[in-house]
């Protein structure tokens, strides 16, 4: 009998690209629930042609007997399936990956907020027997590969892991030429398709920031032992420096199949050449540091990340309530740093103990976010 597999977010971009992958290999899985927060059309329209066996909807969705809603559904369902696919978005898809783990299941995560703001409960999780995390992210899919053959501690032969980043739409420009980008601006990523808000924190590399503390999280090493290039071909998906001099590195044209299929196909590999080179034009690859002055955020992360305890999840709350004002105009593009900066600066030390602490530490970032955006709202109109 072929494993289940959920795919919890299935109307965003990762989502309907892991359909495309299981419609390649409808063999290889039984679909056994789809789930959406607000896209319920979609997600109606998606279960009608793939046929899961069940979905999940939000609370306040209309629920039949067929129908799992909220937060429990969502954790029942990654409970319940074989191979669970969280592209969950933001915070709310913290529980999913506890409860896939905790159940001793394979999870395939694409919710980097999991291991950003909840790493202490994740590593705890992972000891679970039969419990599997396999990265959907392309850059910590492609240090996943490159670590596959280094031995059962491939960290002791790694000097560095080198995560890449495209640069976003503003590489190269000055802070000073940044104060009056509009959200089409921030949205017109130059290499990827994405939502909104990852989108947006791609433009100011908080996302890669964010990846850097997944990275150290998901692999066990510390924050400042993840480096960042811009590379803005986005061929090299990241490299791992080893010891000896040596640095690996795994490539392919974007193609964010490859590492769903690697994550559900592991450690069989799909014969489906997503992102197959053309190494017989010419190829050209780039590296340089990333602009730390002009794009703030990415130290504001490593800081987070130094700090430890609930300092991530702060740092995660204050960029999605800042990012979601940012897209709805009351906020400038250059303010989503400054709101996370301020707030870090408010982190009140709490250690990441349990769940609890972790929605406290949420909730007050929340609060903190949002009262430095009033403050900043109410300076501006005394001006």
């Amino acid at each position: 009998m072929a494993p289940t597999l959920a795919i919890l977010g299935a109307t965003g971009s990762i989502g309907t690209q892991a359909l495309d992958v299981l419609g390649a290999h409808p063999e290889r899985f039984e679909l056994h629930a789809l789930s959406a927060r607000r896209s319920l059309d979609e997600l109606c329209a998606l279960a009608r042609t793939h046929r899961p066996r069940r979905v999940v909807v939000p609370d306040d969705a209309a629920a039949s007997t067929e129908v799992l809603v909220g937060d429990a559904g969502l954790e029942a369902a990654a409970s319940e399936a074989d191979v669970v696919l969280n592209a969950v978005v933001g915070f709310a898809g913290v529980p999913v990956t506890l409860a896939a783990l905790a159940a001793g299941r394979r999870l395939a995560l694409a919710n980097k907020e999991s291991l950003v703001v909840a790493s202490p409960l994740v590593e705890r999780v992972r000891e679970t027997p039969g419990a599997e995390l396999l990265p959907v992210d392309s850059e910590h899919c492609a240090i996943h590969q490159c670590l596959a053959g280094l031995g059962p501690d491939p960290t002791r032969a790694v000097r560095r892991l080198v995560l890449t980043a495209s640069g976003g739409p503003f590489r190269g420009r000055p802070a000073a030429t940044l104060q009056g980008v509009t959200v089409a601006d921030a949205l017109a990523h130059p290499t990827w398709q994405m939502g909104a808000r990852i989108t947006v924190d791609c433009s100011t590399l908080m996302n890669k920031g964010l990846e850097v503390l997944e990275a150290a999280a998901l692999f066990g090493v510390g924050v400042d032992d993840v480096d960042v290039v811009v590379h803005p071909q986005s061929i090299v998906h990241s490299m791992v420096e080893l010891v000896d001099g040596s640095t690996l590195a795994q490539l392919s044209y974007p193609d964010m199949r490859l590492p769903i299929a690697y994550a559900l196909g592991y450690p069989e590999r799909f014969a489906d050449g997503y992102g197959r080179l053309a190494l017989d034009a010419p190829l050209a690859l780039t590296f340089e540091p990333p602009d730390t002055e002009a794009f703030p955020c990415l130290s504001l992360a490593y800081e987070a990340g130094r700090l430890g305890g609930t300092a991530p999840a702060w740092l995660n709350a204050a960029d999605e309530v800042a990012v979601a004002a940012f897209l709805d105009g009351s906020l400038s593009w250059q303010g989503i740093a400054h709101v996370v900066e301020a707030t870090l600066a408010r982190y009140d030390g709490e250690p990441c103990t349990d769940a609890h602490a972790l929605l406290r530490a949420d909730a007050a970032a929340r609060d903190v976010a949002s009262g430095i955006m009033e403050s900043m709202t109410s300076a501006a109109a005394h001006r």
